[in-house]
């Protein structure tokens, strides 16, 4: 498929940095045990200047991880229609395109088809907010979008319709998988990375008994800290 624009002058090494970042961070879906094959998709937006729109990489669809470096990532803008490379992008580039287009604050989407929080999404049922990281992390519970099919933006839809006016930066699409969100693309592999772990340790404590929920107001409380005092500032 050749390329049916260009990427502006001024975007030129915004969108190369984004192409080795994005590469590097697929290489981490790879080290944390989120994706089997090809499956999966990192994004990153990169902000358009001097008037031109925003643009977002990502990778080409069917390609096995061991394929990928920078100059493998695509490029399109934010209908999904390809800027920049030779190859189909992910099938999944119409649901990123859609929540860039819709939710100016994201600058990175994940997904994976990460073996626990996956089998959520199956069970169609949230991650109820039982530990501390998920308050931290997540603000609360891990919620669940519609069944949603790939061909259109309609996976972009559900995301964005779940994720408007949540804390979550996680949803799990009924019987397909997780989506994360971040400011950019790595922050949305450390919450695919994290959500993970807490769809796993949570199914796990439901096999000893039911999981006790933590109260609103402490969840408040350790999402505000986690957020805005924790780390290095």
């Amino acid at each position: 498929m050749p390329a049916v624009n260009e990427v502006p002058a001024g975007m030129r090494a915004a969108v190369d940095a984004a192409k080795e970042k994005v590469a590097r961070l697929h290489a981490e879906l790879i080290r944390w045990e989120l994706v089997v094959w090809t499956a999966g998709n990192v994004s990153e937006r990169v902000k358009g200047v001097d008037g031109a729109p925003d643009l977002l990489v990502i990778k080409p669809s069917g390609v096995s991880y061991d394929e990928l470096d920078a100059d493998a990532m695509v490029v399109t803008d934010l209908a999904g229609e390809l800027v920049e490379g030779t190859r189909n992008p992910s099938s999944d580039t119409a649901a990123h395109a859609y929540v860039y287009a819709h939710m100016p604050e994201v600058g990175g989407v994940v997904h994976t088809h990460s073996t626990y929080a996956t089998a959520w999404a199956a069970r169609g049922e949230e991650i109820p907010c039982v530990l501390t990281m998920m308050g931290d992390e997540f603000g609360g519970p891990i919620p669940v979008g519609p069944l949603a099919i790939i061909g259109d933006d309609s996976i972009g839809r559900g995301i964005v319709e779940t994720l408007s006016g949540h804390r979550s930066r996680a949803v799990l699409m009924r019987n397909h998988g997780p989506f994360t969100i971040g400011g950019d693309a790595k922050d949305a592999v450390k919450a695919a990375v994290l959500l993970e772990e807490v769809a796993r340790t949570v199914h796990i404590s439901r096999q000893l008994g039911e999981p006790v929920a933590i109260p609103p107001q402490i969840v408040d409380s350790l999402f505000d800290r986690y957020q805005n005092v924790y780390g290095q500032r």
